[in-house]
């Protein structure tokens, strides 16, 4: 469903993604780990435009789009691509000032004219899915990490898109709130969701991606699925980095699924 073809990202001269190729199959979960710098952000942040590849191509759905270091994309041609993701950001930016269901209706009115009652019909399904129906009339202020991640992932599935990306999405979250995220992508998941996520949680990687990619200096490494990286990666690189998360107390010995 998603098809990445020579895509290079450069910041001033700092390349930051290198001729990276990459096809993602439907129904699937992809986890880019890495270390940081390393430019597995920017590649998920191409994904939905929000930076604009230097060079290459992109395709998700059928819909194509490619790119020239001297060509402006156009807001027309980001759309295209745009509409086909939902987006979970690492720090929930969800508006302080609305509701928990104002949070989740607010895209599908404002820009997709759904009306209002619809759009909270819609709400409420996925507040229900993510196990927050009580708060759906609650500030943001007023809810834990937890349930604010877990309100931005009902957000992001607002609009049914075709892919959810998420950027690091328990790293803000302590052990406990992490894990009602991790069970919510994990439900997801066993729905069909296609979802690619950046993280260094690997715990979160191991439960749910079926498929790994380490990321280093703009280029993969290494790809393959969660037991093959974590417990036996063929490149020196990807055993290092590996090694250095397991020392910090990341290891999957326990419970880690694999």
């Amino acid at each position: 469903m998603i098809e990445l073809k020579n895509i290079v990202k450069k910041f001033g001269d700092n390349t930051v993604l290198n001729d990276i190729s990459l096809s993602i199959a439907e129904g699937s979960v992809t986890a880019f780990i890495g270390p940081s710098g390393a430019g597995k952000s920017t590649l998920l942040r191409c994904l939905n435009l929000l930076e604009v590849p230097t060079s290459g191509s992109i395709e998700i759905a059928g819909d194509r789009l490619s790119f020239e270091p001297e060509r402006k994309t156009s807001q027309k041609d980001i759309h295209l691509i745009r509409r086909h993701s939902g987006m979970v950001f690492q720090n929930f930016q969800l508006f302080p000032h609305r509701t928990v269901t104002e949070n989740i209706t607010e895209g599908l009115i404002t820009v997709q004219k759904w009306p209002k009652q619809k759009a909270r019909e819609r709400a409420m399904q996925l507040l229900e899915k993510v196990g927050l129906s009580q708060k759906a009339d609650a500030w943001p202020a007023t809810l834990s990490g937890g349930q604010q991640q877990r309100v931005a992932i009902a957000r992001a599935l607002a609009p049914s898109p075709k892919v959810l990306l998420c950027d690091e999405p328990t790293s803000a979250l302590d052990p406990e709130l992490s894990g009602e995220v991790v069970d919510v992508l994990a439900q997801l998941a066993k729905e069909g969701t296609t979802m690619i996520m950046v993280t260094h949680d690997l715990r979160l990687a191991s439960r749910i991606a079926e498929d790994v990619l380490f990321i280093d200096n703009g280029v993969i490494v290494e790809r393959g699925t969660a037991q093959a990286i974590f417990r036996s990666p063929q490149q020196e690189r990807t055993r290092r980095f590996v090694n250095t998360l397991t020392h910090e107390g990341q290891g999957f010995s326990q419970g880690a699924g694999i």
